[in-house]
């Protein structure tokens, strides 16, 4: 998995550089993330020529698994295709596992990887479900010691379905109301303050740590 990782993200090309900037991340978070592209596939990993590689690294940096996103702007399901490919056999995680080893009393988790990424801009502590369908009863024993779990659903029924079961789960866990699209269109429309305006309450970096406004 390292070995893919580097080099997918050797391979990170200007579309996709456009792609991530559209969704307000820049060259520093691709890099420290280790976003990539996969132009020449590892074994097991050709269907995903092409796609944007997402890493899923643990606390210490090591890569744990690959996720991929189609770049194209396309009907996914007339191509055959879906929009996100996990590896084969691979066990639903978390994305952003760090997270939990550095937050303090709460903690932010999201519909989807990217999403997280933009939390993480704004100096929250955030994690993801990598699809509305996904959240396992093991996610709650990771998260079971933190007093606020907030949960950023998507504002569809898919999102509505994910905080509901969050929040069955979780005791500590409450949805974060979002009205104007995921959390990073939100963010692309109305900056960091349409965020922070939906959870005031949470606590976040001190704001000379913050990356975006």
């Amino acid at each position: 998995m390292e070995d893919a990782t580097s080099s997918y993200q050797a391979a990170l090309t200007a579309d996709a550089a456009r792609f991530l900037l559209g969704r307000g991340i820049g060259p520093a978070e691709a890099a420290t993330y280790r976003l990539g592209v996969v132009a020449d596939p590892h074994p097991g990993h050709e269907r995903q020529l092409g796609r944007l590689a997402i890493p899923y690294l643990g606390h210490d940096g090591r890569v744990l698994t690959i996720r991929f996103r189609c770049l194209e702007d396309h009907d996914h399901r007339a191509f055959r295709h879906g929009k996100y490919n996990t590896l084969k056999d691979d066990p639903p995680r978390l994305y952003g596992v760090d997270a939990i080893h550095k937050a303090g009393d709460e903690i932010h988790l999201t519909e989807g990887e990217l999403d997280a990424l933009t939390l993480r801009r704004i100096g929250f502590h955030a994690t993801a479900v990598p699809g509305a369908a996904l959240w396992q009863p093991r996610h709650r024993r990771m998260l079971a010691g933190f007093s606020k779990v907030w949960v950023w659903g998507d504002p569809d029924e898919a999102g509505a379905e994910l905080v509901t079961r969050i929040s069955k789960s979780l005791r500590t866990a409450q949805g974060v109301r979002l009205r104007d699209g995921d959390v990073t269109e939100t963010f692309m429309t109305g900056g960091a303050e349409a965020l922070l305006d939906l959870c005031p309450s949470a606590a976040r970096l001190p704001d000379a740590y913050r990356l975006a406004s």
